[in-house]
């Protein structure tokens, strides 16, 4: 009589702890997500294409290694866009309706971003992205793009019409050459030096824009080399960034300073075609292997643990990636949700550390009050931070060496 009595105290007690909530029961985990992204894998951005997916795949393993993104185990889903504006938009609405994937992250360019970012706005999914800076991409009125680099596009050479007109007059480069694609990404940075340059009174000896289509750059190289301008700013991707130093290195053209938009801040897959003509070649650039900022050491030596090379051989589209990933955990942490609609309130306010330093975002998705962007050099073989000195490992190599 005893037991039984002792058992029914117990069983007793038991309900009245599940009725206050107090039941040990253990919490069925979070459902598994899919990330769906259009990555360009083949076409002209096939390369940086490889590197976001590299930091992409590197943050979900980061993150499922720590528990998922608020507690959901994440998958990657990638399809090619082909580097195709009209593919882009087709592969986001599939992702979102017809795979149903739970969030999505960005493609590779500007270019591609503007189309992409419409389609997803559409059904109201946030959209962190790593490489869409144009003033194009925030001025349509979409609250959904997040771009998760430290400045916008148009401001990426300001660093370094700062620096060539801080050098002493009888130093400063006389003439400039630009040559840029038709691009939202590389235009507006090259038009926005340009007058800089201009004003204070470095005359421009060329100036061409080319179809963002274009293949052989050779005409438009030995053009800027026929101009013997000093400096050389170019408006390029990875495909023209390798073209047009090549022209230079046949033509025998030394400027005393070249920066591209581009190309020199994809690491092994640029000096790869270059080899020593890296050296001296410019690139404004937010992170750089060697920066001190929010996690960066760790994701340097994963990234070599993983695919492999040297951090000089670390494109900067990885790192960028990889910060989209480290956005996105702050912002579920802070919403407490993976719900495209809180993610999209919470990324609009407070300040999210990555890679790259510490950024939030403006109305529009634009990024503001973050470290800015710096001026990266390739010298000895590895791409550095020169200007300014706050963050330089070395000074600037000006006039640059010679090609060998």
């Amino acid at each position: 009589m005893r037991k039984r009595l002792i058992a029914a105290v117990v069983a007793a007690l038991g309900l009245m702890a599940a009725a206050c909530g107090g039941s040990t029961t253990p919490t069925a985990p979070a459902a598994p997500i899919t990330i769906g992204v259009s990555v360009s894998q083949t076409g002209d951005f096939s390369g940086d294409g490889k590197a976001l997916v590299q930091g992409y795949d590197l943050w979900a393993q980061d993150i499922n290694a720590k528990g998922g993104l608020n507690g959901h185990k994440v998958t990657m889903k990638y399809v090619d866009d082909t580097s195709s504006a009209q593919q882009v938009v087709t592969n986001y609405q599939n992702l979102i309706t017809v795979d149903k994937v739970a969030l999505v992250f960005g493609p590779f360019s500007s270019l591609l971003t503007i189309p992409a970012s419409t389609v997803v706005a559409r059904y109201n999914y946030a959209f962190p992205e790593p490489a869409g800076g144009g003033p194009h991409v925030f001025d349509r009125g979409l609250t959904n793009v997040f771009f998760v680099q430290p400045a916008a596009v148009e401001d990426n050479l300001v660093s370094y019409t700062k620096y060539l007109l801080s050098l002493p007059a009888g130093q400063r480069p006389a003439s400039a050459a630009y040559a840029t694609q038709d691009d939202p990404f590389t235009q507006p940075q090259v038009d926005k030096a340009k007058s800089l340059l201009e004003a204070g009174g470095i005359k421009t000896s060329y100036y061409k824009v080319y179809p963002a289509e274009t293949t052989d750059f050779t005409p438009i190289a030995l053009a800027v080399a026929n101009s013997q301008a000093d400096a050389v700013i170019l408006g390029t991707q990875l495909p023209d960034a390798v073209a047009f130093p090549k022209t230079f290195v046949q033509q025998h053209y030394n400027p005393k300073t070249i920066i591209e938009t581009t190309g020199p801040d994809q690491g092994a897959v640029f000096s790869g075609k270059l080899g020593a003509n890296t050296d001296g070649i410019m690139v404004p650039a937010g992170w750089t292997p060697d920066a001190k900022a929010y996690g960066n050491d760790k994701f340097v030596s994963e990234f070599i643990a993983k695919y492999g090379g040297t951090s000089a051989d670390i494109s900067a589209d990885a790192a960028e990636a990889y910060s989209v990933g480290q956005v996105v955990d702050q912002a579920a942490v802070k919403a407490n949700s993976i719900d495209n609609a809180k993610l999209i309130s919470t990324l609009h306010n407070g300040s999210y550390n990555t890679i790259q330093g510490p950024m939030s975002f403006d109305a529009t998705g634009k990024p503001v009050g973050g470290v800015g962007v710096y001026i990266e050099q390739w010298q000895s073989g590895k791409a550095i931070f020169v200007y300014p000195a706050t963050v330089a490992s070395a000074p600037p190599e000006y006039p640059k060496k010679s090609w060998q």
